[in-house]
């Protein structure tokens, strides 16, 4: 059957993709079979394909197709995220441009919008996967708010909490005044930015004195409720005692001295702002100060802000530096670095605010997946990040888990009283009220009675449990699909969720299951630009992956994708590199249709080049098999790909085609078809997991296969035995050809004109290849003599040398000139190389592997001007 004279991608990527659905490749049940199963990490609801899902879902695919291919029930469980702050951004931005106030709404309405925005966009980046050819088992798609996995959330924080590990607590926490809610640490990015530290002086009380005060918040002194001075600093043992007057504010506060002050840093004098910074928080606490908070949730300024109420707090720092200077009050400014905290999900700078939150006590839940990950249990690829990832969890801190949000899982905390204690709870309503009726005795308590915290949990909350509830492990722990398909196998995710996801996954496993969700953890770098920047639509240096694909084909952009992305490191991405994936797509391609276009002849015998030439790749092949396995046992999933690419386009389609082929117009023979189409079977199996609707189109096309002969679940190939000294003859075969090939086209000699080759054989080399030798030489004759052949060309394989007679065609002077000077320039070359080596200091210091290559460079232009000397002296006699 022959294959169409060219490669249409989108129209086969259609025609596979839609098979490989109606037939229900990609679903898995429970049964005999050995489990092979990877989580999707879901994307945001609000998301579509950008780079980092093509790379890191290729690879997830590529792992998935290759499992099926091994034999193993291979589930790949697809899903997205329900994203709280991203989707509420969304849906709230989409509200106001309708003329539509958030806060003019009931979250019952809020969330009629919510799921209306969710159901129109969320599925779209999943529609979008199935375009690179993702073979998720789609029927398993699952979505973080779905009611099964909603529940499973509620069950875990009931759970937690009554075991005492959730509490509420008042405390300084990170505040996105962009979304208006809380962040736990792990969300918040700190990047150093330039800045400038204020002087200002404040009077003391009952004087004209004054001290100084460096700062970075001038706008923060409205919220002052101390100065700190360190008791060891003898500059400022006469403030002891005594108070100051915050400018503007004109409030009275004391001055108190404490070891926490820096004596080295601004003036030794520290402003305390306890509602607005961390550490002045702790020595607030320590020293019973008034916590004066001056933000909105808005971070514009309160009624303590004074005449600057309403105003956003960087447009005050501008005004209050005014009025601070008319004042006197502002000696002067530096500039000066600093980090800032910045929200991951909206830019917003974080404000560190005062407030009651939920929180998860995180020590000893850790301390299992701190040991799972050291002990191997569970292993990230590369293991470059265990250290960062034991640092993080040796200082792990609770974690925030509430959000002042409506979309997400609403906290299950039920209040019966005007007091922070009066609360219960409870999986339901009715739970919560038997239980607030049990904790105050008061029966005659009603539903009515009780108001719902109308926080939302973080989002990381339900995705933690990720692994477990799409196989409903919480809700029915011990269900058959949990316990067959948990823990997983493969998670394949990016390192900047480490943290976030990752650590918070494996917690989750070893609490609720006493065993770790997944075995490995394969941390793909970032895809990033030839300047290397991180790619983002907000620079405008992402391509869009859909454009992409329809330019180069899914494959291509497979195969370009992979080429240059080893495991944790970045990728420097391309575009060059999917025209090299869709090339590789072609060669294929055409080299397919070649084989498939040959006319069979039965009744010729085998030839003996094609005979050794199918052993040769045969266990070239064997030789590539034992490598992908170390690669993908490595997860060195780019080195995987190349050598399937090298096998392919140099021994297969450089190669063993040339050297089995037909001549023009004339048959093959039925024993070489045969085995050359199931060596093409073979390859086609090895390609699949990369290339997966090119190498289906060319398995469908050797012969009519039924739904159960599809190349999707077909079988990987067997290991076999690897003729190791066939494969290196071989090697020297090659360079005989390439030998022979160069002096055809150097010389100008037609390649259909038959030539004759004599071997000076000093190595006694095998003539295990010489019919192949032959072959594609268009050789007359190939004999070994026992002296050099004068009048002949020359060149050297290894120790053998090979002449060629010269033909009339040539002109010898013009030869002899072109020798002279091929030869002057290899002796220069020689004493260069030789000089460098007879350099102590450079053979004393030079790298090991670095004076392997110039000796190298040394004996390969003696052996080359051997030859050309020879060369010379045959032509000149």
């Amino acid at each position: 059957m022959a294959l169409a004279a060219k490669y249409d991608a989108k129209s086969i990527e259609e025609k596979w993709y839609n098979y490989w659905m109606q037939n229900n490749y990609f679903h898995s049940e429970v049964d005999e079979r050995e489990s092979y199963t990877i989580v999707i990490p879901p994307p945001n609801v609000t998301g579509v394909l950008h780079m980092g899902h093509m790379l890191n879902n290729t690879i997830q695919d590529v792992l998935i197709r290759r499992a099926r291919l091994k034999g193993y029930n291979a589930c790949w469980v697809p899903g997205t995220d329900h994203a709280s702050i991203a989707t509420e951004a969304k849906v709230v931005a989409k509200l106001k441009k309708e003329g539509i106030d958030k806060n003019d709404l009931t979250r019952e309405e809020f969330l009629e919008h919510a799921w209306e925005w969710t159901h129109k966009h969320g599925g779209i980046i999943l529609e979008q996967l199935k375009k690179l050819g993702a073979s998720c088992d789609w029927e398993r798609t699952a979505f973080t708010m779905d009611d099964n996995l909603s529940a499973s959330v509620i069950k875990v924080f009931v759970d937690l909490y009554n075991k005492g590990l959730i509490y509420r607590g008042y405390r300084m926490v990170n505040w996105d005044p962009q979304a208006k809610t809380t962040l736990s640490d792990e969300e918040v990015i700190y990047e150093e930015k330039q800045g400038n530290l204020y002087y200002l002086k404040y009077k003391i009380e009952g004087s004209n004195d004054t001290l100084t005060i460096a700062t970075t918040r001038p706008e923060t002194i409205m919220g002052d409720t101390a100065i700190c001075i360190n008791p060891n600093d003898e500059r400022f043992k006469h403030l002891r005692g005594k108070k100051a007057i915050v400018p503007i504010a004109n409030r009275v506060i004391p001055i108190i001295e404490d070891d926490y002050v820096d004596v080295e840093f601004g003036t030794g004098c520290l402003k305390v702002t306890p509602a607005h910074d961390p550490n002045d928080k702790v020595l607030g606490d320590r020293h019973n100060l008034e916590v004066v908070d001056i933000f909105n949730d808005d971070a514009t300024f309160n009624s303590f802000g004074l005449h600057y109420e309403g105003k956003d707090r960087f447009v005050v720092r501008k005004e209050i530096v005014k009025e601070l200077e008319s004042m006197g009050v502002l000696e002067k400014t530096e500039t000066h670095l600093n980090k800032v905290g910045t929200s991951e999900r909206t830019k917003a700078i974080i404000e560190p605010k005062l407030s009651d939150q939920w929180f998860l006590k995180m020590k000893d839940l850790a301390q299992p997946a701190l040991d799972a990950v050291i002990g191997k249990d569970v292993n990230l690829v590369p293991e470059k990040f265990i250290n960062t990832y034991r640092h993080w969890m040796e200082n792990v801190r609770d974690w925030n888990i509430s959000r002042q949000l409506w979309w997400g899982h609403q906290i299950p905390a039920y209040f019966y009283g005007d007091g922070k204690e009066d609360f219960v709870v409870a999986e339901s309503r009715e739970e919560a009220l038997i239980l607030a009726k049990e904790k105050t005795g008061n029966t005659s308590l009603k539903d009515a009675d009780l108001t719902q915290d109308p926080d939302a949990l973080d989002t990381w909350f339900s995705s933690w449990l990720w692994p477990m509830s799409v196989f409903n492990g919480i809700l029915e722990p011990d269900n058959k699909e949990i316990n067959y398909y948990y823990p997983t196998n493969d998670l394949v995710t990016a390192p900047e969720i480490l943290f976030f996801w990752v650590a918070r996954m494996i917690i989750a496993g070893y609490e609720y299951r006493k065993e770790k969700p997944f075995t490995n953890v394969y941390l793909t770098g970032i895809v990033r630009d030839k300047q290397r920047r991180k790619m983002s639509k907000s620079l405008g240096n992402s391509p869009d992956p859909l454009d992409l694909i329809a330019q180069y084909g899914a494959d291509g952009i497979r195969v370009g994708m992979l080429l240059s992305s080893p495991a944790g490191n970045d990728l420097m991405f391309d575009e060059d590199l999917c025209k090299q994936g869709s090339a590789f797509v072609n060669k294929i391609f055409n080299a397919s249709r070649l084989i498939l276009g040959w006319q069979v002849d039965a009744t010729i015998e085998q030839p003996e080049a094609s005979a050794i030439s199918i052993q040769w790749y045969k266990s070239r092949f064997q030789q590539a098999l034992l490598e992908l396995e170390n690669n993908y046992s490595k997860y060195r999933i780019s080195d995987a790909l190349m050598t399937t690419y090298k096998l392919i386009w140099d021994d297969f389609c450089s190669w063993l085609l040339e050297m089995i082929k037909p001549s023009y117009g004339s048959p093959i023979d039925a024993k070489t078809y045969q085995e050359v189409i199931a060596i093409l079977e073979d390859n086609l199996k090895i390609l699949h997991p990369f290339v997966p609707f090119i190498s289906e189109e060319i398995w469908q096309q050797i012969s009519d296969r039924s739904v159960d002969e599809a190349l999707i679940i077909a079988s990987w190939p067997k290991s076999e035995s690897v003729d190791k000294n066939l494969i290196k003859e071989f090697e020297t075969a090659s360079g005989v050809v390439s030998g022979i090939r160069t002096i055809r086209k150097e010389k100008n000699i037609s390649f259909k004109e038959t030539i004759e080759v004599s071997v000076l054989n000093s190595e006694k080399t095998s003539t295990t290849f010489d019919s192949v030798i032959s072959k594609l030489g268009n050789l007359s004759t190939l004999d070994y003599v026992d002296a050099k052949v004068e009048g002949a060309l020359s060149f050297r394989v290894k120790s053998n040398e090979y002449f060629i007679p010269i033909s009339g065609a040539i002109n010898v002077e013009d030869e002899i000139k072109k020798l002279t000077e091929e030869l002057t320039y290899t002796e220069g070359f020689l004493k260069s190389v030789q000089k460098k080596l007879q350099n102590e200091r450079f053979v004393n210091n030079a790298p090991e592997q670095v004076i392997a290559n110039e000796r190298k460079k040394e004996a390969d232009a003696e052996a080359k001007i051997a030859t050309l000397k020879s060369s010379l002296a045959s032509l000149q006699n």
